[in-house]
């Protein structure tokens, strides 16, 4: 008996860590989609942003945020108090003498899955930022976002607060992780304002094409791929025939939802346009991920598919009203894929989750955007009078790669 429970503690453990090594290459596919959806003059940043984004998370979260998240003793349900570092992972006995409240994968495993769900929802910001934004004042953010703003959030839902004991439902993050990064996005945006160009004296909407979509598609590639481990992970267990049997319909729900995405916003796109509207199928794609991770495990096949679909379709219509009506520049359209959306992937699991209630789902969508959007709001606020966020005119105009990093991305396009 004592190695059987060994046997499933390392192996719950070693799916725990091979998860979390998928969302950690989900890094990868932001970096890339967001180079792709940018000019070439501004390549060489957005990559150093993601980089440098994953490094501070891992930091802030392994110092403070993972124990604001997951305290050992909470205060109440609201505040969890604060503690610092990593403690002890468990020991062979506690495993094998605890019974069913014995622990079943290692602590240690636990906090690197973590760490990466922080650094994704960070990474939504740097998208939506893209192209004007000073670097210091990003990473000064991304210091206290991965902190305490997100945390805090977190330990509602996910660290037993008084969200999940509201009931609010939440499997892998379309409201803690997608919804919470979108609307640090928002408040962003708000203060910093439109790329120079962007929008014309009368209010027109001029495009700004990406300089690379094959990269970009790469980028959506390699996050669809991640999102296996995002979503799939979250299972917490594949040790015994239930809950590999749960895994494995986690993955096909992903998959499907996903492909659901970009057949809703290709259609959508092709009637409105006329066009096969590449961007728009990548972030169709996107769309009908985010719209599952809030419960991948209860549709059946065809309802992800549909609630893919769906996604797809909202999204395609929220980035021309964020766009033309709204006049928010948001060059990767990151606020409507992961905000806009993740908001429609919390109430569609009252689709098909008999345990979820759309008021316990609306009051978790609430709680998330006020805290995350007004703490980051008056964050940006205070950067932006201490240091300012945004680069010169000047600085825009001939691309932050030189200003913020002293070297370009694409170099032998340079002129002599």
């Amino acid at each position: 008996m004592e190695q059987v429970l060994q046997l499933s503690y390392a192996l719950d453990t070693f799916y725990f860590l091979m998860s979390g090594a998928l969302v950690m290459w989900m890094a990868a596919g932001f970096a890339m989609l967001e180079a792709g959806l940018v000019r070439s003059k501004n390549t060489t940043e957005i990559l150093a942003k993601n980089i440098g984004l994953f490094a501070i998370a891992c930091i802030m979260y392994m110092l403070v945020g993972y124990n604001i998240m997951y305290p050992a003793e909470a205060v109440n349900s609201f505040f969890p108090g604060m503690s610092f570092l990593l403690g002890a992972d468990n020991t062979t006995a506690s495993v094998i003498a605890g019974g069913d409240d014995a622990p079943y994968y290692s602590g240690m495993s636990d906090f690197f899955f973590q760490v990466v769900f922080v650094a994704t929802a960070m990474s939504v910001v740097s998208g939506a930022v893209a192209e004007r934004m000073k670097l210091m004042a990003f990473f000064a953010f991304v210091i206290v976002f991965t902190a305490f703003i997100y945390p805090m959030q977190g330990f509602w839902k996910w660290g037993g607060g008084f969200l999940d004991e509201l009931g609010f439902l939440d499997f892998a993050g379309s409201g803690v992780v997608h919804m919470a990064g979108a609307s640090a996005a928002l408040a962003g945006v708000l203060l910093l304002g439109a790329r120079k160009g962007k929008y014309g004296p009368n209010g027109e909407v001029r495009a700004i094409p990406g300089a690379n979509l094959p990269l970009a598609t790469l980028g959506v590639f390699i996050l669809w791929l991640g999102w296996f481990g995002f979503n799939g992970g979250s299972q917490l267990m594949v040790s015994d025939v239930e809950n590999a049997n749960a895994v494995a319909m986690i993955f096909v729900n992903t998959l499907l939802a996903a492909a659901g995405g970009v057949v809703g916003a290709l259609t959508l796109a092709k009637l409105k346009f006329g066009k096969a509207d590449l961007t728009m199928m990548l972030n169709g794609a996107l769309a009908g991920l985010v719209a599952i991770t809030a419960e991948p495990l209860t549709p059946t096949a065809l309802e992800a598919t549909l609630i893919g679909v769906a996604g797809g379709v909202i999204v395609v219509f929220s980035i021309l009203f964020i766009d033309s009506k709204l006049k928010l520049d948001d060059p990767v359209g990151a606020i409507s894929v992961h905000g806009v959306v993740g908001v429609f992937g919390l109430i569609a699991v009252t689709f098909t989750n008999p345990d979820a209630t759309i008021v316990a789902q609306l009051t978790g969508i609430v709680v998330i955007f006020a805290w995350v959007f007004g703490t980051s709001l008056v964050l940006w606020y205070i950067l932006k009078a201490v240091m300012g966020i945004r680069v010169s005119e000047e600085e825009e105009y001939e691309g932050v790669d030189q200003s913020e990093c002293g070297m370009e991305a694409y170099p032998e396009f340079k002129k002599s």
